[in-house]
């Protein structure tokens, strides 16, 4: 297969919700990490999309060389078994993605910069403890614990994003929330989506909006 897109939002951006609106328009997706569903390849169980990509890029190869079973990237980025790695904010890999896959796509997902924060630091220890504690581009370690530290990294990366892509045809920034993103990303990979709603709630703020 050809890999047709690639998203560069944070984590806790709609990325989940992403995933499943691509496989419902008929893309076979890899989110986070490799399931044992996705792909008969048993050497990729469990792996992450952000190791096997730098695993490429740096064997010199295609970045996604060993993720040629699927056609889009949902979350690139890993935070576990003490490694931080951010493909979404290494514009050399991308460009490396770019050389390799000619006419390939980049999506930005993004919310309200606040919003997100909280949902960072309500989703198990990624706010508390990962975050401050791992090397974070654009978020050293010992900074992230703070709302204020980090909206000012979220804000960050997306205005490195409009900068790399400024005028660029291959790259939307998109508001998960907006009602027109579904109409916007379909058409930007010219691609009907016939899903779009909220994944990967965060269950105890699931709660709260149940009530």
């Amino acid at each position: 297969m050809s890999l047709v897109v690639v998203n560069l939002g944070l984590p806790k951006s709609g990325t989940t919700t992403l995933a499943k609106a691509l496989r419902r328009a008929g893309l076979h997706v890899a989110d986070h990490r490799i399931r044992r569903h996705q792909t008969p390849d048993e050497t990729l169980h469990g792996l992450h999309v952000g190791a096997l990509l730098y695993d490429g890029y740096f064997a010199g190869e295609d970045p996604a060389v060993r993720l040629s079973a699927f056609q889009a990237l949902t979350e690139i980025s890993m935070m576990a078994q003490g490694r931080s790695l951010w493909p979404q904010t290494d514009f050399a890999l991308i460009d490396s993605l770019r050389r390799h896959h000619p006419g390939i796509k980049f999506l930005g997902s993004r919310r309200d910069a606040f919003e997100m924060s909280q949902s960072i630091l309500a989703w198990s220890d990624m706010g508390t403890a990962r975050l401050p504690r791992a090397a974070v581009p654009g978020l050293p370690k010992g900074y992230g614990e703070t709302s204020k530290e980090r909206i000012q990294w979220i804000e960050g990366h997306y205005a490195n994003l409009a900068h790399w892509f400024r005028d660029d045809p291959y790259y939307l920034e998109y508001d998960v929330t907006d009602p027109e993103a579904p109409a916007r990303i379909a058409a930007f990979l010219g691609r009907d989506l016939p899903w779009w709603g909220k994944a990967n709630a965060n269950p105890i703020r699931r709660q709260k909006e149940q009530a």
